[in-house]
C-alpha cells in the first residue's frame, strides 16, 4: 500500500467510524425520527452517506458491480435528479424498513469494497478525489446529524439529553469591540490548498469599501436585550418576509428559548438548560439576525469582508455548544456559530458546476439562499476553512446559526 492511500483508507475508516459514534448515545427509535420536512431521520442520514460512496464511486468503477440493495438506489438518493428517482424527502421518517441493523450492514459491506477498490487502483487521481468529496459530503451530514437530532429531541416533552454531562457556566464576557479593516483589492475563494468544495472557487478579485466587524458574536444576552425591549414588535426593523413570520407567530424568540417562570430556558444537546447570557445567541434566522443588527445601528457582514477578516483567524473546533468569547482581537471566527451575511449565495464570476450528477451538489441551490460563513460547534474537526460556503434560506434555524455584526 502506498503512502497516499493509507492516508485515504485510514481517513475514510476514520470519519465512517465517528459517524457511527454519534449515532451511539440513540436508540433505533431516535435514528427512524423526522422532526420536521427539513431534517433527516438519523438512520437516514447513515444510509445516505453510504448510497453516496456506493453510487458514485462503486457503480461506475467497482469490476461487476452489484448493487448491495437495488430499492436503496431510490430510498437513499436526496437530490441527484441526474441518478433518478428519489423518495419524497418529507417523507423519509416513514421508511421504518430497512432496520437500522440493515443500515449498519449495508455501512459495514460498502466500506469493505471501497476499501477493496483503493487497494486495486493506488495511482489512480480520480478516485482518491471523489473518495475525499465523499469523506467532506459525509462530514457534512455529521454535522447535520447532531442539528437534526437536537430539533427531534427539543420536540419531546421530557427533553432528553443527547449528552449526559453537564452543560458548564460561563465566566465574563469579553466587552464587544470594533477591529477596523482598511478594505482594498481582496482575494476571494479557494486559494487552491487542500480540498475546496467547487462553490469556493474560482478565485477572483472583489473591491472592499473600509469596514468593521465585531470582534466576538452577539450574546444571549445582548439578544435578549432585543426581545425584551420589543425588537419583535416594531417593524421598522424587520425586512418584509421576516415581518409576516413575526406577524403569524412563527418567529418572537430564537429557536430553542423557552420561559420557566421567571427564568429563560434553552433547549441544548446537553438538554434544557437556564440561559447563559455570555454564550453566543444560535439559531436565529437571517431575518432575526438582520433585525438585529439594524437595532444596533449596524449591519451584517458581506461574505467577502468577513473572508477578508478571517485569513489569518484560527481554525478552533467547538464542543457541541457555543462557548463564550475568552480572548480579545477578532475571536469566535470559527467553532461556535455559522454566521449569516448579507450576501446571497450565487456564482463566484466563472463558476461551472462539474459534468454529470456530481455536479448537481452545489450549483443548482444557487438561488434564493443566504452565505454564512464561518463553522459552529457542531462542524467536524478539520472541515472549517476561511473560503468556505456554507447557505440556507433566509427563514432557516435549525443549524447554529449566529450574528456578528459589521459596519
Amino acid at each position: 500500500m502506498g503512502a497516499s492511500e493509507h492516508r485515504l483508507s485510514t481517513a475514510f475508516a476514520h470519519v465512517r467510524q465517528r459517524t457511527l459514534h454519534l449515532a451511539e448515545p440513540l436508540t433505533a427509535e431516535d435514528c427512524c425520527a423526522q422532526s420536521m420536512p427539513d431534517a433527516s431521520p438519523i438512520k437516514w442520514h447513515l444510509a445516505h452517506t453510504t448510497w453516496f460512496f456506493e453510487t458514485f464511486i462503486l457503480e461506475p468503477r467497482e469490476p461487476g458491480f452489484r448493487p448491495h440493495d437495488a430499492a436503496f438506489r431510490v430510498l437513499f438518493n436526496s437530490y441527484y435528479n441526474g441518478v433518478g428517482a428519489k423518495h419524497p424527502r418529507a417523507q423519509r421518517g416513514l421508511l421504518t424498513r430497512p432496520t437500522l441493523a440493515e443500515v449498519q450492514a449495508y455501512r459495514a459491506a460498502v466500506d469493505a469494497r471501497l476499501l477493496r477498490l483503493l487497494a486495486s487502483r493506488p495511482d489512480d487521481a480520480e478516485l482518491a478525489a471523489l473518495v475525499e468529496l465523499g469523506l467532506q459530503h459525509e462530514q457534512q451530514h455529521q454535522e447535520l446529524i447532531l442539528t437534526d437530532v437536537k430539533h427531534l429531541l427539543s420536540r419531546n416533552p421530557l427533553y432528553p439529553a443527547y449528552i449526559d454531562s453537564p452543560l458548564p457556566a460561563s465566566g465574563p464576557v469579553e466587552p464587544l469591540a470594533w477591529i477596523e479593516f482598511d478594505g482594498g483589492l481582496a482575494e476571494i475563494g479557494h486559494a487552491g490548498d487542500g480540498f475546496a468544495f467547487d462553490n469556493e472557487s474560482p478565485r477572483h478579485r472583489q473591491y472592499l469599501q473600509p469596514f468593521a466587524l465585531a470582534s466576538r458574536l452577539v450574546t444571549n444576552g445582548e439578544y435578549l436585550e432585543f426581545v425584551e425591549e420589543g425588537g419583535y414588535r416594531d417593524p421598522a426593523l424587520w425586512l418584509s418576509d421576516g415581518w409576516d413570520l413575526v406577524a403569524n407567530g412563527t418567529l418572537d424568540a430564537p429557536l430553542y428559548w423557552g420561559d420557566d417562570g421567571d427564568r429563560r430556558r434553552e433547549f441544548t444537546l446537553h438538554g434544557l438548560q437556564a440561559l447563559d447570557p455570555a454564550r453566543p445567541v444560535a439559531h436565529v434566522s437571517l431575518y432575526e439576525a438582520d433585525a438585529y443588527a439594524r437595532w444596533r445601528g449596524a449591519r451584517l457582514p458581506t461574505e467577502a469582508e468577513w473572508e477578508f477578516a478571517a485569513r489569518d483567524a484560527a481554525l478552533t473546533c467547538g464542543d457541541l455548544h457555543p462557548r463564550a468569547a475568552g480572548s480579545s482581537g477578532l475571536a469566535q471566527m470559527f467553532g461556535e456559530c455559522w454566521q449569516w451575511t448579507a450576501s446571497s449565495y450565487a456564482p463566484y464570476p466563472g463558476f461551472a458546476p462539474a459534468a454529470g450528477a456530481i455536479g448537481e451538489y452545489n450549483g443548482k441551490f444557487m438561488v434564493n439562499q443566504y452565505v454564512l460563513r464561518g463553522s459552529s460547534c457542531a462542524t467536524p474537526h478539520g472541515h472549517a476553512r476561511a473560503s468556505y460556503r456554507n447557505f440556507f434560506p433566509a427563514g432557516a434555524r435549525w443549524q447554529f446559526s449566529g450574528i456578528r455584526l459589521a459596519r
